[in-house]
Protein backbone atom coordinates (compact mmCIF):
# COMPACT_ATOMS: atom_id res chain seq x y z
CA UNK A 1 0.00 0.00 0.00
CA UNK A 2 1.20 3.75 -0.64
CA UNK A 3 1.64 6.05 2.44
CA UNK A 4 2.71 9.45 2.15
CA UNK A 5 6.12 10.26 2.95
CA UNK A 6 6.11 13.31 6.01
CA UNK A 7 8.19 16.11 5.74
CA UNK A 8 10.17 17.88 9.03
CA UNK A 9 12.53 20.43 9.00
CA UNK A 10 14.76 22.08 11.50
CA UNK A 11 14.40 25.94 12.20
CA UNK A 12 17.40 26.39 9.36
CA UNK A 13 15.41 24.91 6.75
CA UNK A 14 17.14 21.25 6.80
CA UNK A 15 15.28 18.15 6.01
CA UNK A 16 15.17 15.50 9.09
CA UNK A 17 14.25 12.02 8.29
CA UNK A 18 11.56 10.51 10.87
CA UNK A 19 12.90 7.20 12.33
CA UNK A 20 9.27 6.43 12.67
CA UNK A 21 8.98 6.91 8.61
CA UNK A 22 12.96 4.46 8.21
CA UNK A 23 11.45 1.90 10.28
CA UNK A 24 7.93 1.76 8.34
CA UNK A 25 9.93 1.94 4.70
CA UNK A 26 12.59 -0.56 5.44
CA UNK A 27 12.62 -3.83 3.14
CA UNK A 28 13.83 -6.09 5.90
CA UNK A 29 10.45 -6.71 7.53
CA UNK A 30 9.09 -7.43 4.09
CA UNK A 31 12.28 -9.83 3.01
CA UNK A 32 11.69 -11.61 6.12
CA UNK A 33 7.76 -11.99 5.40
CA UNK A 34 8.51 -12.99 2.01
CA UNK A 35 10.84 -15.25 3.11
CA UNK A 36 8.85 -16.70 5.93
CA UNK A 37 5.90 -17.91 3.34
CA UNK A 38 8.30 -18.92 0.87
CA UNK A 39 10.06 -21.44 3.13
CA UNK A 40 5.92 -22.45 4.03
CA UNK A 41 6.03 -23.65 0.52
CA UNK A 42 4.03 -20.72 -0.77
CA UNK A 43 4.73 -19.94 -4.21
CA UNK A 44 5.80 -16.33 -5.58
CA UNK A 45 2.79 -17.07 -8.07
CA UNK A 46 -0.08 -17.05 -5.47
CA UNK A 47 1.68 -15.25 -2.87
CA UNK A 48 -0.85 -12.95 -2.81
CA UNK A 49 -3.06 -15.35 -1.53
CA UNK A 50 -1.03 -15.41 1.92
CA UNK A 51 -1.22 -11.95 2.73
CA UNK A 52 -3.44 -10.70 5.36
CA UNK A 53 -6.66 -8.61 4.53
CA UNK A 54 -6.64 -5.06 4.60
CA UNK A 55 -9.71 -4.21 3.33
CA UNK A 56 -9.97 -1.86 0.66
CA UNK A 57 -6.32 -0.96 0.11
CA UNK A 58 -4.33 -2.73 -2.58
CA UNK A 59 -1.14 -4.72 -1.93
CA UNK A 60 1.99 -3.21 -3.54
CA UNK A 61 5.63 -5.33 -4.08
CA UNK A 62 3.65 -8.22 -4.40
CA UNK A 63 4.33 -8.82 -7.89
CA UNK A 64 6.56 -12.19 -8.81
CA UNK A 65 9.68 -10.71 -8.98
CA UNK A 66 9.70 -8.19 -6.66
CA UNK A 67 8.91 -11.50 -4.02
CA UNK A 68 11.87 -13.13 -5.86
CA UNK A 69 14.38 -10.62 -5.73
CA UNK A 70 13.08 -10.14 -1.54
CA UNK A 71 13.66 -14.00 -1.20
CA UNK A 72 17.01 -13.89 -2.59
CA UNK A 73 18.04 -10.88 -0.77
CA UNK A 74 16.91 -13.30 2.46
CA UNK A 75 18.34 -16.53 1.41
CA UNK A 76 21.11 -14.88 0.77
CA UNK A 77 21.68 -13.51 4.14
CA UNK A 78 20.54 -17.02 5.37
CA UNK A 79 23.20 -18.61 3.71
CA UNK A 80 26.11 -15.68 4.51
CA UNK A 81 24.62 -16.46 9.03
CA UNK A 82 25.41 -19.94 7.91
CA UNK A 83 28.94 -20.37 6.73
CA UNK A 84 29.87 -17.17 8.88
CA UNK A 85 29.25 -19.28 12.12
CA UNK A 86 31.47 -18.91 14.88
CA UNK A 87 32.50 -22.39 16.06
CA UNK A 88 35.26 -21.47 18.94
CA UNK A 89 32.72 -21.29 21.25
CA UNK A 90 31.07 -25.15 20.26
CA UNK A 91 31.92 -27.84 22.91
CA UNK A 92 31.44 -30.19 20.32
CA UNK A 93 31.46 -33.71 20.98
CA UNK A 94 30.44 -35.81 17.78
CA UNK A 95 29.77 -34.81 14.21
CA UNK A 96 27.63 -36.00 11.25
CA UNK A 97 28.78 -35.17 7.61
CA UNK A 98 26.40 -36.23 4.83
CA UNK A 99 25.36 -35.18 1.62
CA UNK A 100 21.78 -33.98 -0.30
CA UNK A 101 21.36 -34.71 -4.16
CA UNK A 102 19.52 -31.70 -6.05
CA UNK A 103 19.35 -30.71 -9.54
CA UNK A 104 22.28 -32.66 -10.42
CA UNK A 105 24.32 -31.15 -7.81
CA UNK A 106 25.62 -32.57 -4.23
CA UNK A 107 25.64 -30.32 -1.13
CA UNK A 108 27.97 -31.95 1.41
CA UNK A 109 26.57 -30.91 4.99
CA UNK A 110 27.89 -30.87 8.41
CA UNK A 111 25.67 -31.06 11.65
CA UNK A 112 27.28 -30.97 15.18
CA UNK A 113 26.22 -32.14 18.49
CA UNK A 114 27.75 -30.44 21.56
CA UNK A 115 28.44 -31.54 25.17
CA UNK A 116 24.68 -30.68 26.09
CA UNK A 117 23.30 -32.98 23.38
CA UNK A 118 22.16 -29.69 21.63
CA UNK A 119 22.50 -29.75 17.38
CA UNK A 120 23.97 -27.05 15.71
CA UNK A 121 24.33 -27.07 11.85
CA UNK A 122 27.82 -26.11 11.15
CA UNK A 123 28.11 -25.37 7.11
CA UNK A 124 27.59 -26.65 3.87
CA UNK A 125 29.28 -26.92 0.55
CA UNK A 126 28.67 -27.96 -3.33
CA UNK A 127 30.21 -30.81 -4.49
CA UNK A 128 30.26 -34.75 -4.98
CA UNK A 129 30.68 -37.08 -2.11
CA UNK A 130 32.83 -39.17 -3.68
CA UNK A 131 35.66 -35.89 -4.54
CA UNK A 132 38.10 -36.14 -1.70
CA UNK A 133 39.08 -32.19 -2.76
CA UNK A 134 35.84 -30.90 -2.95
CA UNK A 135 34.69 -33.05 0.98
CA UNK A 136 37.70 -31.30 1.93
CA UNK A 137 36.74 -27.84 1.69
CA UNK A 138 33.83 -28.12 3.82
CA UNK A 139 35.68 -29.70 7.34
CA UNK A 140 38.74 -27.01 6.32
CA UNK A 141 36.06 -24.26 6.47
CA UNK A 142 34.56 -25.53 9.80
CA UNK A 143 38.35 -25.70 11.46
CA UNK A 144 38.77 -21.68 9.96
CA UNK A 145 35.68 -20.79 11.72
CA UNK A 146 37.12 -22.52 14.92
CA UNK A 147 36.75 -25.79 15.26
CA UNK A 148 39.48 -27.25 17.23
CA UNK A 149 41.09 -30.03 15.19
CA UNK A 150 42.80 -31.05 18.47
CA UNK A 151 39.47 -32.22 20.28
CA UNK A 152 38.47 -35.51 20.57
CA UNK A 153 35.49 -35.76 17.67
CA UNK A 154 32.89 -38.85 16.93
CA UNK A 155 32.91 -38.32 12.73
CA UNK A 156 29.75 -40.21 11.58
CA UNK A 157 29.36 -40.62 8.34
CA UNK A 158 27.22 -42.40 5.60
CA UNK A 159 30.71 -44.45 3.45
CA UNK A 160 31.12 -42.22 1.17
CA UNK A 161 34.86 -42.35 0.10
CA UNK A 162 35.51 -38.66 -0.19
CA UNK A 163 34.32 -37.69 2.95
CA UNK A 164 36.02 -40.39 4.53
CA UNK A 165 39.38 -39.14 3.49
CA UNK A 166 38.50 -35.38 4.16
CA UNK A 167 37.59 -36.07 8.03
CA UNK A 168 40.89 -37.88 8.37
CA UNK A 169 42.98 -35.52 6.68
CA UNK A 170 41.44 -32.12 8.18
CA UNK A 171 40.45 -33.54 11.55
CA UNK A 172 43.62 -36.20 11.98
CA UNK A 173 43.66 -38.93 14.52
CA UNK A 174 41.93 -37.00 16.86
CA UNK A 175 38.69 -38.00 15.14
CA UNK A 176 37.18 -41.21 15.52
CA UNK A 177 35.15 -42.70 12.49
CA UNK A 178 32.23 -44.19 12.70
CA UNK A 179 30.22 -45.91 9.84
CA UNK A 180 26.24 -45.62 9.42
CA UNK A 181 24.82 -49.12 10.20
CA UNK A 182 21.90 -48.30 8.47
CA UNK A 183 23.68 -47.73 4.90
CA UNK A 184 25.46 -50.67 5.21
CA UNK A 185 22.72 -52.89 6.20
CA UNK A 186 20.83 -51.35 3.38
CA UNK A 187 23.87 -51.81 0.84
CA UNK A 188 24.64 -55.50 1.95
CA UNK A 189 20.78 -56.25 1.84
CA UNK A 190 20.29 -54.85 -2.07
CA UNK A 191 23.14 -57.55 -3.39
CA UNK A 192 20.31 -60.38 -1.76
CA UNK A 193 17.40 -61.92 -3.56
CA UNK A 194 14.42 -60.52 -1.59
CA UNK A 195 13.82 -63.90 0.56
CA UNK A 196 17.14 -63.69 1.80
CA UNK A 197 17.39 -60.31 3.09
CA UNK A 198 14.88 -60.45 6.03
CA UNK A 199 17.08 -63.65 7.11
CA UNK A 200 20.54 -61.72 6.76
CA UNK A 201 19.56 -58.60 8.27
CA UNK A 202 18.75 -60.51 11.33
CA UNK A 203 22.15 -61.72 11.28
CA UNK A 204 23.86 -58.39 10.72
CA UNK A 205 21.61 -56.83 13.61
CA UNK A 206 22.74 -59.84 15.70
CA UNK A 207 26.62 -59.09 15.25
CA UNK A 208 25.99 -55.13 15.99
CA UNK A 209 24.02 -56.14 19.18
CA UNK A 210 26.62 -57.53 20.67
CA UNK A 211 28.69 -56.02 23.24
CA UNK A 212 32.11 -57.91 22.67
CA UNK A 213 33.46 -56.26 19.53
CA UNK A 214 36.07 -59.33 19.02
CA UNK A 215 32.63 -61.28 19.13
CA UNK A 216 31.03 -58.78 16.35
CA UNK A 217 33.72 -59.00 13.90
CA UNK A 218 33.85 -62.72 14.10
CA UNK A 219 30.40 -63.00 13.15
CA UNK A 220 30.19 -59.92 10.77
CA UNK A 221 33.52 -61.53 8.79
CA UNK A 222 31.93 -65.35 8.95
CA UNK A 223 28.74 -63.96 7.30
CA UNK A 224 30.60 -62.44 5.11
CA UNK A 225 32.46 -65.51 4.00
CA UNK A 226 29.33 -67.31 3.59
CA UNK A 227 27.36 -64.41 1.28
CA UNK A 228 30.72 -63.97 -1.13
CA UNK A 229 30.23 -66.91 -3.66
CA UNK A 230 26.63 -66.97 -4.20
CA UNK A 231 26.15 -63.00 -3.73
CA UNK A 232 29.69 -60.93 -4.21
CA UNK A 233 28.46 -57.61 -4.10
CA UNK A 234 26.88 -58.61 -0.59
CA UNK A 235 30.21 -59.56 0.78
CA UNK A 236 30.78 -55.84 0.35
CA UNK A 237 30.41 -55.75 3.92
CA UNK A 238 34.02 -56.34 4.62
CA UNK A 239 34.52 -52.45 3.59
CA UNK A 240 34.49 -50.42 6.54
CA UNK A 241 33.92 -53.19 8.75
CA UNK A 242 35.46 -52.23 11.44
CA UNK A 243 34.31 -48.18 11.76
CA UNK A 244 30.72 -50.41 11.97
CA UNK A 245 31.94 -50.93 15.28
CA UNK A 246 33.41 -48.29 16.13
CA UNK A 247 30.49 -47.14 18.68
CA UNK A 248 31.00 -50.96 20.04
CA UNK A 249 34.68 -49.95 21.20
CA UNK A 250 33.63 -46.98 22.70
CA UNK A 251 30.96 -49.14 24.61
CA UNK A 252 28.32 -46.67 24.54
CA UNK A 253 24.83 -46.85 26.64
CA UNK A 254 22.15 -47.95 24.63
CA UNK A 255 20.31 -44.63 24.27
CA UNK A 256 23.88 -42.94 22.82
CA UNK A 257 24.13 -45.74 20.76
CA UNK A 258 20.82 -44.87 18.80
CA UNK A 259 21.90 -41.48 18.48
CA UNK A 260 25.16 -42.48 17.07
CA UNK A 261 24.26 -45.68 15.50
CA UNK A 262 22.94 -44.08 11.90
CA UNK A 263 23.26 -40.50 10.35
CA UNK A 264 19.45 -40.05 11.18
CA UNK A 265 20.11 -36.89 12.84
CA UNK A 266 21.65 -35.14 9.82
CA UNK A 267 19.02 -36.90 7.41
CA UNK A 268 16.37 -35.71 9.34
CA UNK A 269 17.65 -31.90 9.46
CA UNK A 270 18.30 -33.00 4.88
CA UNK A 271 14.27 -33.94 4.93
CA UNK A 272 13.48 -30.28 6.04
CA UNK A 273 15.78 -28.79 3.58
CA UNK A 274 14.63 -31.24 0.42
CA UNK A 275 10.52 -29.78 1.61
CA UNK A 276 11.81 -26.33 1.12
CA UNK A 277 14.23 -27.08 -1.76
CA UNK A 278 10.57 -29.41 -3.14
CA UNK A 279 9.11 -25.42 -4.14
CA UNK A 280 11.58 -25.31 -6.81
CA UNK A 281 10.32 -26.18 -10.22
CA UNK A 282 14.03 -24.98 -12.22
CA UNK A 283 17.18 -24.82 -11.26
CA UNK A 284 19.58 -22.05 -12.41
CA UNK A 285 22.92 -22.61 -10.82
CA UNK A 286 24.99 -24.39 -7.84
CA UNK A 287 24.74 -20.79 -5.98
CA UNK A 288 20.94 -20.73 -5.82
CA UNK A 289 20.91 -24.55 -4.80
CA UNK A 290 23.62 -23.66 -1.93
CA UNK A 291 21.17 -20.76 -1.21
CA UNK A 292 17.86 -22.30 -0.68
CA UNK A 293 19.14 -25.70 1.11
CA UNK A 294 21.07 -22.96 3.61
CA UNK A 295 17.70 -21.68 4.33
CA UNK A 296 15.86 -24.88 4.48
CA UNK A 297 18.72 -26.00 7.24
CA UNK A 298 18.02 -23.03 9.19
CA UNK A 299 14.46 -24.09 8.97
CA UNK A 300 15.12 -26.95 10.12
CA UNK A 301 17.27 -25.67 13.35
CA UNK A 302 14.13 -24.30 15.13
CA UNK A 303 12.93 -27.80 15.11
CA UNK A 304 15.59 -29.61 17.25
CA UNK A 305 15.65 -30.84 20.03
CA UNK A 306 18.68 -32.16 22.26
CA UNK A 307 19.29 -35.82 21.10
CA UNK A 308 18.54 -39.01 22.78
CA UNK A 309 20.89 -40.30 25.57
CA UNK A 310 22.08 -36.50 26.46
CA UNK A 311 23.12 -37.01 29.64
CA UNK A 312 25.22 -39.96 29.15
CA UNK A 313 27.42 -37.80 26.51
CA UNK A 314 29.88 -37.38 29.19
CA UNK A 315 30.97 -41.13 29.02
CA UNK A 316 31.13 -40.50 25.40
CA UNK A 317 33.76 -37.74 26.06
CA UNK A 318 35.74 -40.04 28.23
CA UNK A 319 35.70 -43.31 25.78
CA UNK A 320 37.23 -40.66 23.00
CA UNK A 321 39.62 -39.56 25.12
CA UNK A 322 40.34 -42.90 25.99
CA UNK A 323 40.67 -44.34 22.58
CA UNK A 324 42.18 -41.44 20.28
CA UNK A 325 45.78 -40.51 21.11
CA UNK A 326 46.78 -37.29 23.04
CA UNK A 327 47.35 -34.04 21.48
CA UNK A 328 50.47 -33.60 19.48
CA UNK A 329 50.68 -30.62 21.41
CA UNK A 330 50.39 -32.52 24.59
CA UNK A 331 52.88 -35.35 23.48
CA UNK A 332 55.36 -32.70 23.15
CA UNK A 333 55.17 -30.91 26.51
CA UNK A 334 55.28 -34.27 27.95
CA UNK A 335 58.42 -35.43 26.00
CA UNK A 336 59.50 -31.86 26.96
CA UNK A 337 59.20 -32.19 30.83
Amino acid sequence: MTVQKPRARTKAGEEVELESYRLFASRDLLTQAALDRMLARLSTRRYRAGLEPMGNLEAKGTSRSSISRRFVTGTTRKLAELLGRDLSTLDLLALFLDGIETADHTIVVALGVDADGRKHPLGLWEGSTENKAVCQSLPSNLVERGLDPERPLLVVIDGGKGIRSAANATLGERALIARCRQHKRRNVLDHLPKEQRTFIGRKLDRAWQETDVDRAESQLRSLARQLEADYPGAASLREGLNETLTLTRLRLSPSLLRTFKSTNPIESMISVARTVNGNVKRWRDGEMILRWTAAGVLEAEKQFRRVNGYRDLPRLRAALEATLPAPAAAVKTAAEA
